[in-house]
C-alpha cells in the first residue's frame, strides 16, 4: 500500500480524495478480494456518488442503482452485494471505494 495514504486504525482512507485504482486493488487484497467487473460497477458508482454528494453512498441507493443495471427485484441487487462483499458493505465496499468509516447508519 502507498504510505502516502492515510488510513485509520480500521484501514479506512482519512481522505477519499487520496483514492485510485491502485489503492482500491490493495484494499481489496488486504480484503481477500479479487475484484472483477461487478465489484468496479459498485465501485465506481460508490465513487461518483461521492463526487456528487461529499457523502458515501449509503447501502440502500447501491441497491437500487444495482437494481436498475441488472434488471433484478432490490433483493436480488442486495444478494450480489453481499456476495462480492462478504463482510458487509461497510467493511468491505466502503473501505475499497476508499471512503471514510460511515458511522451509524444502514449496511443493508
Amino acid at each position: 500500500m502507498n504510505t502516502l495514504v492515510k488510513r485509520d486504525a480500521e484501514g479506512y482512507l482519512f481522505n477519499p480524495d487520496d483514492w485510485g485504482i491502485a489503492t482500491a486493488n490493495e484494499l481489496a487484497k488486504e480484503e481477500r478480494i479479487e475484484l472483477n467487473d461487478t465489484h468496479w460497477l459498485i465501485l465506481d458508482f460508490m465513487r461518483e456518488y461521492y463526487g456528487e454528494h461529499n457523502i458515501s453512498p449509503d447501502v440502500r441507493h447501491l441497491i437500487s442503482h444495482l437494481a436498475i443495471v441488472n434488471k433484478c427485484s432490490k433483493t436480488e441487487a442486495k444478494k450480489i452485494i453481499f456476495n462480492l462483499f462478504p463482510y458487509g458493505y461497510v467493511k468491505q465496499a466502503c473501505k475499497i471505494a476508499g471512503m471514510k468509516r460511515p458511522r451509524a447508519w444502514s449496511t443493508g
